[in-house]
């Protein structure tokens, strides 16, 4: 049997041991049921087992899938940059990069003063709501 560990990190998020893989894996700011079901079935591991009953070879595995999910064969449509600016490439960003790459695409629509960009100084909604009465 193997050694439990009541917090586990991954993808540099602490996590619950006590968690089961698929709700655990969607605690990471960028992954989601999709995306962890997907992880777990590549993996062949069984979506109810503990988190804190990994070990650090299947934790590095799971942060390689999250690093690069098309690489390994995962569809386009899995990963949340499809075509990142600076690179040109298809990333996958998982929790502080996707949180600074949101602020710097935020940033840039006010620097080029874009229509989205000026909604978001004023802060108003930005998707075509109605701010007759609230927003």
């Amino acid at each position: 049997m193997q050694e439990y560990r009541h917090i586990v990190r991954v993808a540099g998020r602490d996590i619950d041991g006590q968690e089961n893989l698929l709700q655990g894996l969607t605690r990471i700011t960028g992954v989601g049921l999709r995306l962890s079901k997907a992880i777990i079935t590549h993996l062949g591991l069984n979506p109810t087992d503990r988190l804190g009953f990994l070990d650090d070879e299947t934790i590095a595995k799971i942060e390689s899938l999250l690093s690069d999910p098309v690489a390994v064969g995962f569809p386009d449509w899995y990963v949340n940059r499809p075509r990142d600016r600076l690179t040109g490439k298809m990333v996958h960003l998982t929790g502080s990069d996707l949180d600074f790459a949101h602020k710097s695409d935020i940033e840039r629509l006010k620097r080029i003063r874009a229509w989205r960009g000026i909604r978001h100084a004023l802060g108003l909604k930005v998707r075509g709501q109605h701010t007759r009465t609230t927003g």
